[in-house]
């Protein structure tokens, strides 16, 4: 098969054919600078790492933090004199007082600065400065989230308006849950790689990253060296049901029936923590000791393997929640205790427990192979990570227990599970872990100021590569009777979640929360809120697969596009969800009426407002009134977003028919990714359809062409739906050459709907239009 590069306009990038793990921690030696005790390493224009051992111990195997350092080589011009060494790229300039310690005490430029151009002045930054224009990252847990109280934990960003931002990976720098960056190596017990301690402990070791406000460069740039953003499987892009509850088997079957019944697609069932045997066992002796539990809580669940076959028979993935710090308990049954005591010869236990010891690679292996190996066999997909206990590891001082337990899950998945993409659900633990998706954000508590700040808050975890986070759509737990059941707050809940990565349901396990969405009196709203987040798969899917590609996350900040406006800084809680939708959720309760009245700023270009039909032109700030069911999201004039049709009830569906939604009035271009969905070779083996559209005068033209790659489990032919926004009444319709009478025009909307015979998905497609003047 020939592979034709794509240069797909609306800053979508190309979607390369480019292997998930081709990482190589040495550089390439014409990119190193030693000098003395310190090193420099010219990874791109605007990225240098610093090194200072006083050892002259330098590290070239992979950190928690950075996994790549050969990286295309740069040009750059290096010289020297008696004093100073010099380091100049076409972007930065780095001058090096030789023979000193580049950190000064206090923070000083006296021995190493580095030079940028930021906003048309020169920039000078120096180890130690402070930078109060960072424009942050993101933070482990929205635990107690009230409001925008976490604003404050939010970690610094790999950008920021300074024009600089600085990783800092020296083993001394802490992290921000307390732990260390250690290296890792090669483990053959556990078959994947293992932490180690640094060569030198006392070494400095930054990364200097001077990208003024080229923001995407810099995150894509940190994907090179600190890795990709794996692809997730499909299914997780799906809706979830989750509730943390005491439900049995049969609730479980009931919950199924009247998901089918009230027509609700549904993709995957998580099942909390009251699987296992916890701290509200039945009795004393069946009580294993709260949050830990591997044994399945029978009294619930009698016959689990039968029920987690009844949820894959409804067409559902299951994940099932682990609290693990608590290791084994000598009541473990089937003889977890037992087989992992015998493997182990009692070396990490006493008094009938086995400790939590995941940081050795004997124990680890022998809890996989006999603990979640049986989970899995009866039906479990994958695992979530609900880490809340001791933040570092009380056996490996500065280990972080967060994201360890994320790299050793996740690449335990990679090992043994080939048959399936690799996936866990769990919390931040900090820069790298963007490498195992997808993220938990925790327990936020239930009213309109915590729902206001999860936008601004999944919108900025894209600046440390943090893709995929998913919130507990909502809320968690408790705050106000008046406002727990609101119909209103949980409908702004989930068309935000709709425009969110991961769209997930939740609370916690309080009789007095509701989170069947089927009980609440705006029901039909909800479920039209699902059912449009299954509308938009396609295009949530193509946008998954450019993050793969590029680093950047689909929830992405204003200023990702638009750096030189002040307003894209100020709206923080609007974002652009992938490259051509923008969104401005509702999260205030309506004034009076239902109606909701938000001010709403929109950048340079025209957007066409779906809920309102209207072509709005900016740059401008505007005061729009939506009702209950009209969600504020907006393409991009010249968009086009591929539709699943509404059939559709799991994501891994591959539908017949197709829904193409334009924004006609000028020149543009899409794409359509596909693939088997759950394959692991996603890198290599995939599919691509580019849309086009043009208008000039009066007449558009609207092309799909033809299908190029490798697409196994997929439909070879479509029908599809054209629906082209912002037109007058059409004149004459042609489709392929041929005139057709197959389309309508929708005045109220002005939309012509246009129905596309099934055609081969290798042919080309081409619509012509004349439209009235």
């Amino acid at each position: 098969m020939k592979w034709i590069g794509l240069a797909v306009m609306l800053s979508m990038a190309p979607f390369v054919r480019a292997t998930v793990d081709n990482n190589n921690p040495i550089a390439n030696s014409k990119a190193v600078v030693i000098c003395g005790n310190a090193r420099f390493t010219v990874l791109t224009p605007e990225m240098i790492r610093i090194e200072y051992s006083e050892k002259g111990m330098f590290e070239d195997r992979p950190t928690f933090t950075v996994v790549n350092r050969n990286l295309e080589l740069v040009d750059f011009k290096k010289k020297e004199d008696d004093r100073f060494l010099y380091i100049q790229t076409d972007k930065v300039k780095l001058k090096y007082r030789k023979g000193t310690n580049p950190k000064t005490s206090p923070a000083s430029p006296e021995n190493l600065t580095i030079t940028i151009e930021n906003h048309g002045c020169e920039t000078l930054w120096y180890p130690g400065k402070k930078d109060p224009l960072n424009l942050k990252g993101t933070c482990r847990t929205l635990d107690g989230s009230n409001g925008d109280n976490k604003r404050s934990e939010l970690e610094n960003g790999l950008i920021s308006r300074s024009g600089w931002a600085v990783i800092d990976d020296s083993w001394e720098a802490t992290r921000a849950d307390g732990s260390h960056s250690f290296a890792l190596e090669p483990n053959p017990e556990v078959g994947y790689d293992w932490w180690a301690y640094r060569n030198d402990p006392q070494a400095i070791d930054l990364y200097f990253m001077g990208y003024g406000n080229e923001y995407k460069k810099a995150i894509g740039d940190f994907t090179k060296i600190a890795g990709k953003i794996p692809l997730p499987p499909a299914y997780v892009f799906g809706y979830w049901y989750s509730r943390y509850y005491s439900y049995s088997a049969d609730d479980y079957r009931e919950i199924m029936r009247e998901i089918k019944k009230n027509d609700i697609p549904t993709d995957v069932m998580i099942l909390d923590m009251d699987w296992h045997w916890n701290g509200k066992a039945s009795s004393e002796s069946e009580n294993i000791g709260g949050w830990t539990g591997w044994s399945w809580n029978t009294n619930l669940i009698p016959e689990p393997t039968k029920l987690l076959q009844e949820i894959h028979d409804n067409g559902y993935k299951i994940a099932l929640n682990l609290h693990p710090a608590d290791g084994i308990d000598s009541i473990e049954s089937p003889s977890y205790y037992k087989a992992m005591s015998r493997e182990l010869g009692g070396k990490y236990g006493s008094n009938g427990k086995i400790a939590w010891y995941l940081d050795y690679p004997d124990f680890t292996k022998s809890f996989f192979d006999n603990v979640i190996r049986d989970h899995e066999s009866e039906g479990v997909d994958f695992w979530w990570l609900d880490w809340q206990q001791h933040l570092t590891s009380p056996y490996t001082p500065g280990l972080g227990q967060t994201f360890w337990c994320n790299h050793v899950f996740y690449n335990d998945m990679v090992k043994n599970r080939p048959d399936r993409r690799p996936v866990i659900f769990h919390r931040w633990g900090g820069l790298g872990s963007h490498r195992y998706q997808i993220g938990f954000s925790g327990d936020a508590l239930i009213n309109f100021p915590t729902l206001a700040f999860e936008p601004y808050f999944t919108s900025t975890a894209s600046n440390v590569g943090y893709a995929f986070w998913g919130h507990d759509l909502g809320g968690h737990a408790f705050t106000d009777e008046k406002i727990v059941n609101d119909p209103e707050l949980m409908l702004r809940w989930i068309q935000f979640g709709v425009f969110t990565p991961i769209f997930r349901s939740h609370a916690t396990d309080d009789s007095r929360i509701e989170r069947r969405i089927w009980k609440f009196p705006n029901f039909p709203k909800l479920r039209d809120a699902v059912k449009l987040r299954y509308a938009l798969f396609p295009y949530i899917y193509t946008m998954a697969r450019e993050t793969f590609d590029t680093g950047i996350g689909m929830c992405r900040p204003l200023y990702y596009e638009y750096p030189e406006s002040e307003e894209a800084y100020k709206y923080e809680g609007e974002y652009f969800f992938g490259n051509d939708i923008l969104v401005a959720p509702i999260t205030e309760p309506a004034l009076e009426d239902g109606i909701s009245s938000k001010e709403i700023w929109f950048p340079e270009g025209k957007w066409w407002s779906v809920a309102t039909d209207e072509l709005i032109e900016g740059p401008c700030r505007k005061t729009m009134c939506f009702t209950q069911e009209q969600i504020p999201y907006f393409f991009k004039q010249g968009a086009i977003i591929p539709y699943n049709p509404p059939t559709v009830m799991n994501v891994t569906e591959r539908p017949g028919h197709l829904i193409l939604n334009f924004v006609s009035g000028c020149k543009g271009e899409g794409v359509l990714y596909e693939d088997d969905g759950d394959n692991n070779d996603y890198s290599t083996v995939f599919a691509t359809t580019i849309l086009r559209q043009s208008f000039k005068n009066n007449k558009g033209e609207y092309v799909i062409t033809p299908r190029q790659g490798i697409y196994t489990n997929g439909v070879n032919a479509r029908s599809y739906t054209f629906r082209i926004y912002n037109t007058t009444q059409p004149v004459a319709v042609k489709v392929n050459g041929v005139e057709t009478s197959n389309y309508s025009y929708d005045v109220k909307r002005k939309c012509t709907n246009i129905d596309i015979p099934c055609t081969d998905c290798t042919t080309e497609v081409k619509v012509r239009v004349v439209y009235s003047k």
